[in-house]
């Protein structure tokens, strides 16, 4: 027995050693049980001096399964030894690999003990990745992908990731999927609008929402001019009979009520002169011909204003302009989206100030007309080859052309590089895809069918607390954080500051894999906005080596410190060699990663776990720098025999 207890303090434990430390290896770490019969709770050891230690209380054993949380506590007659294998693998995993789980790495506590999570457990909900830059996110990302679909003898084939790529680096590590395993793809959209598989979005498959983000509104009394736009867009395109007598009705109504304000003369012709040169169409413009017995004049003509002030023609012109407005025309809007340009969605809207009677209020006028110029600078910059889509398809159709490559493979994988853009655009794509991604799930009648997992590198540029609840109602990452998991969409999330994150976002995630951090307001958010965190654990974190993380959450049963085995090929995130680009010693190389030879990570290259050979425990190695995963550091043993004594 390595002990008895002495004083229990909450959820610490002080025990007395019956053993001498001084000849033991370093303890700190390790997992202790307090065996009082059939009662079995577990501690880890906090920390030891030569005649104590201090264990926190973790869970208890039951026959079979583990269960977390502090709600018992050990008795003072409790015996105390170390954790055994069969305990170990209740409370880290089996060391058995299956189809069912995921290789995530090693326990940087447990010498070559494999760390495993299930599949269900860690995918079927929101999850976060977090870490410093330089603390080995990219690295645990791209490994953590690769072994979940390449080290399996059955791959998730109809798995669909959506991966945003902030700085375009994920493409090195997943390019050979196909080379891997035939029935894996891999696809990459870019935003460099030089290259030929750039990101389109069909513009008609924008809704109110989708346009209010693109257009950056401000104010909730600009989305009826949008609904307003997006219901005469289809109407309007075009130049049939139909879509004429639209025009002129619009027109000529804009026209009446500027006739009819009762402002001065002068500024009544002014505006009539302003909306018929920027709205016209064959019939009716500035140009037409208004007739009378004995002469003809043009509508420009009649507008003029004598030496009084007045208009004399206004009863003419009235009753002219008054010829083209029908009170039986109905906006028959088709239920089915009908192709269209970011053109002829600007002329729309420009239709839609004027039929609003945006005219009679410069204020709301203005409101409104800082979303046309928006859109025509959208219209007229690179940015509309985002929203250029060469032919007619519907979402359905939308999504399952980013699933499959050119020769309709399935693509696991898919990724968005969104390096090429500002952030303010490169946030709107992500939201519009998002948004697409979580209605196509609501639609599907068999739900959670088809799961969607969306993932965001540098999340914080783009999961935040925006404006979006105020106009829109909602924000959709909140939305898909709150409701998604039911249909099958899952959001993952990927940063180095967290504390930019969207507060309900975070709240709604269910695994955390946390690398170095370092940042006091990170920090602290971390413990007061994650679950399970405590304060030994935040102290943890700031001091992990890059690659070491610490896992926690439904997936884990307890907080588990894991080096992660370095993915191959790596992604693209290498630190800059100063010293060769300085001295121009040609290609640029990381100073940090570069091991010779990286093997593939694979069943048959993964050590066996020392554990299932005997009952030696190991201390924490002293260095896992598990970037370059050849460790040269000897291994401590512990054998249990030997502390029980």
């Amino acid at each position: 027995m390595l002990g008895k207890i002495i004083e229990i303090v909450e959820n610490r434990i002080i025990v007395e050693l019956e053993i001498d430390i001084t000849s033991q290896p370093n303890i700190v770490g390790l997992h202790l049980i307090f065996e009082d019969g059939d009662k079995r709770i577990l501690g880890e050891v906090e920390s030891v001096n030569k005649s104590q230690l201090i264990a926190n209380i973790l869970g208890e054993f039951t026959s079979n399964s583990f269960v977390p949380g502090a709600a018992r506590r050990p008795s003072f007659k409790s015996s105390i030894r170390m954790i055994n294998i069969k305990e170990l693998e209740l409370l880290l995993g089996s060391q058995n690999f299956s189809d069912d789980t995921v290789y995530i790495g090693n326990s940087n506590v447990y010498d070559n003990y494999h760390i495993n999570v299930d599949i269900n457990a860690f995918f079927s909900s929101h999850f976060s990745i977090l870490g410093n830059s330089g603390s080995g996110k990219s690295y645990t990302v791209a490994g953590f992908f690769q072994r979940l679909f390449i080290n399996t003898k059955t791959p998730p084939a109809e798995a669909n990731f959506f991966l945003f790529d902030a700085y375009g680096e994920y493409t090195n590590a997943f390019s050979n999927f196909q080379e891997r395993n035939s029935s894996l793809n891999y696809k990459v959209y870019t935003t460099n609008i030089k290259e030929k598989n750039i990101i389109r979005i069909p513009i008609w498959l924008l809704d109110v929402d989708d346009l209010a983000l693109l257009l950056n509104a401000s104010s909730p009394n600009q989305l009826p001019i949008i609904e307003k736009t997006l219901k005469l867009v289809p109407v309007l395109t075009g130049n049939t009979p139909a879509v004429i007598k639209h025009k002129n009705d619009i027109i000529a109504r804009a026209v009446l009520d500027v006739l009819l304000s009762g402002d001065e003369s002068t500024k009544i012709r002014d505006q009539v002169t302003a909306v018929l040169t920027k709205f016209n169409t064959q019939e009716l413009n500035l140009e037409s011909k208004i007739v009378e017995p004995g002469y003809t004049r043009t509508l420009k003509q009649c507008l003029f204003i004598d030496k009084t002030g007045k208009m004399q023609e206004m009863e003419l012109v009235v009753n002219f302009i008054s010829g083209f407005i029908d009170d039986h025309l109905t906006l028959e809007v088709s239920e089915k989206a009908t192709y269209y340009t970011l053109k002829d969605l600007e002329q729309a809207m420009e239709f839609a100030l004027i039929s609003e009677g945006m005219l009679k209020s410069d204020k709301v006028y203005d409101m409104a007309n800082v979303l046309l110029v928006r859109l025509h600078s959208i219209a007229n910059s690179d940015s509309k080859e985002y929203f250029s889509y060469p032919n007619y398809i519907d979402s359905t159709a939308f999504i399952y052309e980013l699933l499959h490559n050119e020769s309709k493979g399935k693509c696991q994988i898919v990724n968005f590089n969104i390096s090429f853009i500002d952030d303010r655009l490169a946030k709107v794509i992500t939201k519009i895809i998002s948004r697409l991604l979580f209605k196509q799930a609501i639609a599907n009648p068999d739900r959670g069918s088809m799961p969607y997992h969306i993932i965001i590198e540098e999340a914080h540029r783009y999961v935040q607390k925006d404006t979006d609840s105020d106009i829109l109602g909602y924000n959709i990452f909140e939305r898909i954080t709150k409701e998604g998991r039911k249909y099958g969409v899952i959001l993952g999330l990927i940063t180095q500051r967290p504390s930019e994150l969207s507060d309900t976002v975070i709240s709604q995630c269910s695994n955390f894999i946390i690398l170095r951090m370092s940042h006091p307001r990170d920090l602290e958010y971390i413990r007061t906005m994650v679950p399970n965190v405590s304060s030994e654990i935040v102290e943890k974190i700031k001091n992990l080596k890059p690659g070491n993380c610490v896992a926690f959450g439904s997936a884990f049963k307890i907080p588990t410190y894991i080096y992660v085995i370095e993915p191959s090929p790596t992604p693209l995130s290498n630190n800059v060699d100063m010293k060769k680009a300085w001295r121009g010693e040609g290609k640029v190389v990381s100073q940090s990663h570069t091991s010779s030879a990286i093997p593939e990570v694979n069943m048959q290259n993964i050590p066996p776990s020392p554990l299932m050979s005997g009952q030696a425990l190991v201390s924490p190695q002293v260095s896992t720098n598990t970037q370059i995963s050849q460790s040269t550091n000897q291994t401590v043993r512990i054998d249990p025999n030997n502390l029980m004594s």
